[in-house]
């Protein structure tokens, strides 16, 4: 079971306990063999996304191995031939396998000093999923093509995916990768960032330029590297604003300014507790901490210091202090800038943010050399 976010959980496959897989790190040169042994009910292979490899390794069930089955361990041996950042998944019954988060990702390092590849303080890894999983339940739809309601960074939503953090002045780099259906405009606030490197490889400097959205495609790699000059709390997100909403249908009606007083009253009588919404449009449901099913994502959540987020889905914040240690990835506390004054109608004041623990990884930290698929 995977924690997408507290309070909901999701029964997922993944590789050796966990979906995403383990983030491996080899260096240029590396030898590398991975011994794959297969604990899920049906057949399975790993596609090494984006290496350069022999064909006998490139994991296509059928093609260019036979599939793993079930109780069966499959090797792979290649030499990591150029540095970057790449992924892996099946490539057996992938829509069932992927939609149920079979994937993980792959990074290079360079053996020496790279012309294209300059040395950062912060190294960030995420992993973009989609799952389709009906409010209440916990076992995703593998058949869904297009209308996922829970859009996900290394199989998390938000409030579950911890922040990004940086000291000032620091080269923080975001390495992303899109295993979902849809593209995702990454937009990061209050910085512009270039993209130094695809699945292809890195890009040469001179042909970078300054942006502050960058769109990941389906099956795509964007290495992203900005300097954190400004002290602050800034977000990090998709732009597709259903992307960062969970446990969302997609064929309510527009309830704004429908009177839903003598309805809602109605209903409590049979209902007790029922809260009417959508008539000044769906904020209020995260300020009112409205709740679900049990196992459910709330739709939009995130209590920020000066009141609600009221955001989920593929959003996260970079906080950036100019006395955060290097190499601290832990959550720090309180508030660092000066923020706009509070509405007349608001509070009067932003109260500090109490620290959150530590919910996911977000920096590549492991070295993983055996796999196994299984149950997650």
């Amino acid at each position: 079971m995977r924690e997408l976010a507290p309070g909901a959980v999701a029964h997922l496959w993944g590789y050796n306990g966990q979906s995403p897989g383990p983030t491996i790190e080899v260096v240029e040169g590396d030898r590398v063999r991975i011994f794959v042994t297969n604990r899920l009910p049906e057949r399975t292979s790993i596609h090494w996304h984006g290496q350069r490899l022999p064909n006998g390794m490139d994991g296509v069930s059928g093609l260019t191995q036979p599939a793993n089955a079930p109780g069966k361990t499959f090797v792979y041996e290649f030499v990591a031939q150029r540095p970057g950042t790449f992924m892996y998944h099946p490539h057996a019954d992938e829509m069932v396998q992927m939609a149920m988060g079979m994937m993980g990702f792959w990074v290079t390092h360079p053996r020496c000093a790279h012309p294209a590849i300059a040395p950062v303080d912060r190294d960030d890894v995420f992993l973009l999923n989609a799952y389709d999983v009906t409010p209440g339940a916990s076992m995703p739809k593998t058949s869904t093509m297009t209308d996922f309601n829970l859009w996900t960074w290394n199989s998390r939503v938000y409030p579950g995916i911890e922040p990004m953090v940086a000291r000032q002045h620091e080269r923080v780099r975001i390495r992303v990768g899109n295993l979902s259906m849809t593209n995702h405009p990454m937009h990061l606030h209050g910085h512009e960032m270039g993209v130094t490197g695809t699945d292809g490889g890195p890009t040469p400097p001179g042909s970078r330029w300054p942006e502050v959205s960058v769109d990941v495609a389906v099956g795509q790699m964007r290495q992203l590297e900005f300097r954190a000059e400004a002290e602050g709390d800034w977000t990090f997100h998709c732009h597709k604003a259903h992307h960062t909403m969970n446990a969302m249908r997609h064929d309510l009606p527009n309830l704004i300014g429908v009177d839903q007083d003598d309805l809602a009253g109605r209903i409590r009588a049979l209902v007790p507790g029922y809260m009417a919404m959508g008539s000044n449009g769906m904020g209020d449901m995260a300020q009112m901490h409205m709740g679900g099913p049990p196992n459910t994502a709330p739709m939009m959540a995130g209590d920020g210091p000066c009141g609600s987020i009221e955001m989920g889905g593929m959003f996260s914040v970079v906080k950036i202090r100019r006395d955060q240690a290097p190499g601290d990835y832990r959550d720090p506390a309180g508030i660092a800038s000066r923020r706009a004054p509070a509405p007349t109608n608001g509070p009067a004041s932003c109260r500090p943010s109490a620290p959150r623990r530590r919910a996911a990884t977000t920096g590549p930290r492991s070295r993983s050399k055996c796999m196994c698929t299984n149950r997650a």
